[in-house]
């Protein structure tokens, strides 16, 4: 293929116009893509984008596809007593999947966005087959994406390209800066886009239109220390708003949905060693059981050493050393140096 046709995902900010401006000296054929989800603060100024880097930038409606694939998992999630990712969720089926088919259909053999991360595809090797196509880490440690890229298939990774891979943010806000580049949103983007106020409880129940049910708060003895408004309003490792008086804080332990139950510990008895995972994106060797790689059981986690048995989709891991807060519904990602593994959901 020796003049791709390239989509960019442009979302207004600073990474997604230098990404883009960098395509555009090396390859011929570009334009620009821009979606919507309905949840907007502002429209993009999408001229503005379209002088500045000098290629047709089109706008594609998603928000159908949105409410119904990102909000209702998010959604119902919280209301399983679990903690989802939305990002990731949308990477996997918005951004990479119906922006990615919408960019297909308009001509583009690849799909470009300002993700922090790294493919390892036939582009990154001059359009050459490769037998395998897998995700690492970006250069940047501070921005690193590829936790929120970790379910993305293999076939969705042939059609990516991350122009930042190799940059760090400061290094794009410099390049930015080198070529007046200006955001038509300046402020960074938020982990959930479609949560303005951050106030989620009040998100979850204007959606369902329900009314919070009240339970008890029982310690790890099966006391009850207080009362609950609500159980969509945690999640485990959650301190704040428990409000139950006690020798230290207690901590969200575990979200019982069926009895209507918060059960809360003391943070020494918060952690754990094993957990189960479903829903599994591998993306390695076909062994069973995988020893000492690193897990990150959320964006935030810093990653530990451990064991992981597969068994198709599912699997179980357990840690070297125990870990604070492992958490169902969010996702663990498995790490060998900087490539991704696979990804999994926790159970």
């Amino acid at each position: 293929m020796k003049n791709p046709v390239i989509a960019v995902a442009l979302s207004g900010g600073i990474d997604s116009l230098v990404s883009g401006y960098l395509l555009k000296l090396k390859y011929k054929h570009i334009f620009g893509i821009h979606f919507t989800t309905g949840y907007e603060k502002e429209p993009v100024d999408l001229l503005l984008l379209e002088k500045q880097l000098g290629f047709p930038v089109t706008s594609i409606d998603l928000s159908k596809n949105f409410e119904k694939k990102v909000i209702r998992y998010f959604v119902e999630t919280y209301l399983e007593g679990k903690t989802p990712n939305p990002c990731i969720i949308c990477n996997k089926e918005i951004k990479f999947g119906k922006l990615l088919h919408h960019a297909q259909n308009m001509g583009a053999d690849f799909l470009a966005t300002g993700h922090y991360a790294t493919i390892i595809n036939p582009i990154s090797f001059l359009y050459k087959k490769i037998s395998h196509c897998y995700l690492e880490k970006g250069s940047d440690p501070l921005k690193d994406q590829s936790y929120f890229l970790s379910l993305l298939s293999e076939n969705q990774l042939r059609k990516i390209i991350f122009p930042l891979s190799g940059m760090t943010k400061e290094d794009v806000k410099q390049f930015a800066g080198s070529k007046n580049l200006t955001a038509t949103h300046p402020s960074e983007s938020q982990d959930i886009c479609f949560i303005h106020d951050n106030n989620f409880p009040e998100f979850i129940l204007r959606k369902q239109g329900i009314r919070p049910q009240s339970g008890n708060i029982v310690d790890h003895n099966g006391k009850i220390v207080g009362r609950h408004k609500g159980l969509h309003k945690y999640t485990i490792g959650q301190r704040r708003g428990i409000d139950c008086p006690a020798k230290e804080p207690y901590y969200v332990k575990q979200i019982d949905i069926k009895n209507n139950i918060l059960k809360v510990c003391f943070k020494k008895d918060l952690s754990g060693q094993t957990f189960k995972i479903g829903q599994i994106n591998w993306n390695f060797s076909d062994r069973k059981i995988i020893p000492d790689i690193m897990t990150k059981i959320r964006y935030s986690h810093k990653g530990a050493l451990s064991t992981l048995t597969l068994n198709g989709s599912c699997g179980q891991v357990v840690f070297n050393e125990p870990q604070n807060a492992i958490t169902p519904g969010q996702t663990a990602v498995f790490y060998k140096d900087t490539r991704v593994l696979g990804a999994g959901i926790i159970q």
